[in-house]
């Protein structure tokens, strides 16, 4: 039963207090009315005897101390769930902002989602392509994986995501039913605008759930904008047996979020500011990818932090890469070169890689020639840390074509146009090419039979 008060104790910030509450408990969601007339909503999120701390989520703005009607709900914060979702458009709370009306669907779900026995995760398998050869071939997506890009601010994350969201794809031979759902934080207008232009000219918006909060949205409401994308994710991917790819971005905004709302409530602040359980809440986050035993469907998420300063030491990239199965790093200095997507390879890995490739999933050759790649570049590295002491032309010729497959390597492999949507078979056939650059003795990672097989013949005499 609903229970409603009149008038307020305190307000302080995003979060008001409400005395005299009776039978509330944590994450119930609470109704106010304004001066008779504006309706906002806000969650407790501390309870103390009969004291009860609440965040409003659109601000406290023209509230007081007695002009507020307060209603417990009595349910946890709950988006209601539809197929129909796909090709909408909703702000951070779920709330239609397309203009097409609300949702007819009556089922509901808690945002904070199910508890999932571990028991019955099923261990994650094949892959998801992206189109983007640095991602496919070296730091491969698999299914129900949580691989985090690593960004700063200035770089083309944006322009990353949104040609993922047009490429992505389970592969060429596939029937099983793809969507995406996507969660922007914290975005300025023109970042919103453009990816609602992204999605729409390259016509994939049909399938893909779009969830917006804006930079001037309040921001309580970042909070929970995350855990209704995964809400819906959820119930796409295990009711309707659907593979979901999630995108969240920027998780940076989420946590500063946290930091803000955290430091208003007067808790004691841990690294940089940030409370104390900033790990606890990204693992609740994190930990909804996966793939459930019985249904058919998966959650991937690929979420997005920019690293404030670069630092990938920062709190926020720190704990997101305990929690998550690899990451994939973008670089300023490609960037600089006019490199896109500036991946930079060698921090970048994907723990569940090899488990969902090779033989019946992509190529026999993917782990190998993977390997080879990874440990021919490192030695480009070498290579030009040694020219800019003795000058290129001291160097050895074996080192003169290490420089020369860097060079190729970040042209044409790391690098590709915005528009560009490589195939799996393109990708393993362009690391071929390029390693054809070295002589055959170099290739110490790869099998000789798929030397054999693979290595580009009119390589043989370079």
């Amino acid at each position: 039963m609903a229970i409603e008060y009149l008038g307020l104790s305190n307000i302080n910030g995003p979060l008001v207090v409400l005395e005299g509450v009776q039978e509330a408990f944590f994450d119930e969601i609470v109704e106010f009315v304004v001066d008779g007339n504006t309706k906002k909503m806000g969650r407790i999120v501390e309870l103390d005897e009969d004291k009860a701390v609440i965040q409003v989520f659109e601000g406290t703005e023209n509230m007081s101390l007695t002009n507020t009607h307060t209603r417990l709900s009595g349910h946890p914060m709950e988006v209601a769930v539809s197929p129909d979702m796909l090709g909408r458009t909703f702000n951070g709370i779920g709330q239609p902002i397309d203009g097409m009306g609300s949702l007819t669907s009556a089922d509901k779900r808690d945002v904070n989602g199910l508890p999932l026995n571990p028991v019955r995760r099923e261990y994650p398998r094949n892959y998801i392509r992206t189109g983007i050869s640095a991602i496919d071939g070296l730091t491969t997506l698999i299914r129900g994986q949580k691989l985090p890009i690593f960004s700063g601010n200035g770089l083309p994350h944006d322009q990353l995501a949104a040609q993922i969201v047009r490429q992505a794809s389970l592969g060429d031979d596939s029937e099983e039913e793809f969507a995406i759902v996507f969660g922007a934080m914290g975005v300025k207008h023109d970042v919103a605008d453009f990816f609602r232009k992204a999605f729409e000219e390259s016509g994939v918006s049909d399938h893909v759930c779009m969830f917006l909060n804006l930079a001037n949205d309040p921001v309580v409401e970042r909070l929970i904008t995350p855990k209704v994308a995964l809400t819906v994710a959820e119930y796409l991917a295990f009711e309707c047996n659907m593979h979901i790819l999630v995108i969240l971005t920027d998780m940076t905004s989420f946590a500063e979020a946290m930091r803000e709302v955290s430091s208003s409530r007067g808790e004691i602040p841990s690294r940089k500011g940030y409370p104390g359980y900033l790990y606890s809440e990204l693992a609740t986050i994190y930990e909804r990818a996966g793939i459930v035993e019985g249904a058919s469907g998966s959650v991937t998420q690929l979420p997005i932090l920019t690293m404030p300063n670069d630092d990938i030491t920062h709190p926020i990239p720190d704990l997101t890469g305990y929690i998550t199965e690899g990451q994939v790093v973008l670089d300023r200095s490609l960037h600089g070169q006019s490199v896109y997507p500036p991946i930079s390879i060698l921090p970048s890995l994907s723990r569940l890689m090899k488990d969902g490739i090779g033989k019946g999933y992509t190529r026999e050759d993917h782990q190998d020639l993977a390997n080879q790649l990874f440990s021919a570049y490192a030695k480009v590295g070498e290579a030009r840390n040694l020219a800019s002491v003795i000058g290129e032309d001291e160097l050895s010729p074996i080192d003169k074509r290490y420089l020369k497959f860097g060079e190729e390597f970040e042209k044409r492999y790391v690098g590709q146009g915005p528009a560009e949507n490589r195939t799996i078979q393109q990708t393993l056939d362009l690391g071929w090419e390029l390693l054809g650059l070295l002589p055959k003795e170099e290739l110490d990672r790869v099998d000789t039979k798929l030397i054999d097989l693979y290595y580009p013949q009119e390589a043989e005499g370079v």
